[in-house]
């Protein structure tokens, strides 16, 4: 997903109310039990405007292509997965950098919103939930993107889609994580709900050696702290 809250004004709807929406949704799908479902519900009533969606901002993730450009990152045609593709930049970055992407979303609106904005595409789109994934992509990928997906997760499934972004991750490949972070006496807030250190460390004991984490305020108004850590897969 990309920048989970610019400031949309969507069919005279103000921020705020965007915003609520996207709440009042995640609450409803929560108490149901549901922690993905309200996803495609947003995107349905969203009708086309992506103004609907409080974390569409048609453009990468300025905090993916920062790391991209420092760290001098090339795809050299190395298999990549998008978790939570959303309207679809980030997938289409990277592709534009040489990986062969797979971008998944757990809503077959948003996939199919992305194949409209992106016609001649190389990115491989598919319908699919972190919660539940394709057994095919366990230890299949290279390179592994996983940005604001799990801090708009309750805690209970949180754990559980931190495992399966683990397994995605092939021998030598790497995860990058980008995510609102916080400090454990920190209130947890409203979604998104921002992830603490040691959540993020479950990473490490699912077998990824960290290469680097960092914890800064980005250049939004006001600023948002975030998490962006590197991890990889040790080859057996």
């Amino acid at each position: 997903m990309n920048d989970e809250f610019f400031d949309p004004v969507s069919r005279g709807r103000g921020v705020g109310e965007v915003r609520r929406a996207a709440g009042d949704l995640a609450r409803e799908s929560l108490a149901r039990g549901d922690a993905t479902g309200w996803f495609d519900t947003l995107y349905r009533q969203a009708d086309g405007d992506p103004g609907g969606v409080s974390w569409a901002d048609l453009a990468p993730n300025p905090n993916l292509t920062a790391w991209l450009d420092r760290e001098h990152v090339a795809g050299g045609g190395r298999r990549a997965l998008e978790i939570g593709c959303g309207l679809g930049d980030d997938g289409e970055e990277l592709a534009r950098r040489g990986f062969a992407v797979t971008a998944f979303d757990v809503s077959p609106t948003a996939v199919a919103w992305c194949r409209r904005r992106f016609p001649g595409s190389v990115v491989r789109r598919a319908i699919a939930d972190v919660l539940a994934p394709p057994r095919a992509w366990s230890g299949a990928f290279a390179f592994v993107l996983e940005s604001y997906t799990l801090q708009v997760l309750p805690s209970a499934a949180r754990a559980r889609a931190i495992a399966n972004v683990a397994r995605f991750v092939a021998p030598r490949g790497e995860l990058l994580l980008i995510a609102r972070g916080r400090d454990p006496g920190d209130p947890e807030g409203a979604m998104p709900w921002p992830l603490l250190r040691r959540e993020v460390d479950a990473f490490r004991r699912l077998g990824l050696a960290e290469i680097a984490f960092e914890d800064f305020f980005d250049v939004e108004t006001p600023p948002v702290r975030r998490f962006r850590a590197c991890y990889r897969r040790i080859a057996r």
